[in-house]
């Protein structure tokens, strides 16, 4: 039997954070309030893989590697994972389950409604992040896939928004950001000198 190296590397790496996380708070090492602790480490671990993924057509332009992009889609299928259990943290953590106070919540912080904007724009990137739907939708479905860089912007601003008195942090993955999308102009990718590419190792025997 033959299982990719690089794709179950991926897992391990992504799915770690998340079990870690979940005993330090059992553990009781998040401090007083672990359920924030939870809620805003997902959040910073979705936007962390968000870069990553865009990180990977650059990437592969500059080292002709073509796991760069072999890996993309999982590693952006991670990011929804993330933003999925962001959401699911705050909703058992910090409304306790409580539907009534998510009106009060949407009122009195706005910046859940950004989020939820770049949820439902992520959501619309994973249901279609599949063979069947590129084919399906043709020339559309990279249109439709620029909504990666709302996705961008919309995270970007739902951490500002929380972090407004401590802007290093921000500061730091919204320069990221903005030079992985500098990076990714067209007119910039033309100036990228393109290393021949190598085939990613497929598999190793197990």
């Amino acid at each position: 039997m033959r299982f990719p190296v690089w794709r179950i590397s991926v897992f391990i790496v992504a799915a770690i954070w998340p079990l870690l996380w979940l005993y330090e708070a059992w553990s009781f090492a998040l401090g007083p309030d672990p359920g924030k602790v939870l809620v805003d480490r997902l959040g910073l671990g979705a936007l962390v893989l968000l870069l990553i993924t865009l990180s990977m057509t650059p990437m592969q332009r500059l080292t002709g590697w073509a796991g760069w992009i072999a890996i993309r889609r999982q590693i952006g299928l991670w990011c929804f994972a993330y933003v999925v259990l962001h959401l699911s943290a705050y909703l058992l953590f910090i409304l306790g389950l409580d539907w009534s106070q998510l009106g009060v919540e949407l009122s009195k912080r706005p910046y859940i409604i950004i989020g939820s904007l770049g949820f439902l724009c992520l959501l619309a990137l994973a249901v279609t992040s599949n063979r069947y739907s590129q084919r399906r939708l043709g020339v559309r479905w990279k249109k439709l896939h620029r909504l990666v860089y709302v996705v961008l912007g919309l995270g970007l601003l739902h951490m500002l928004w929380i972090v407004r008195a401590d802007l290093k942090e921000w500061v730091m993955y919204a320069s990221i950001g903005a030079l992985l999308l500098v990076l990714r102009a067209p007119s910039v990718m033309r100036r990228i000198p393109r290393v021949m590419t190598r085939k990613a190792p497929s598999a190793t025997k197990a």
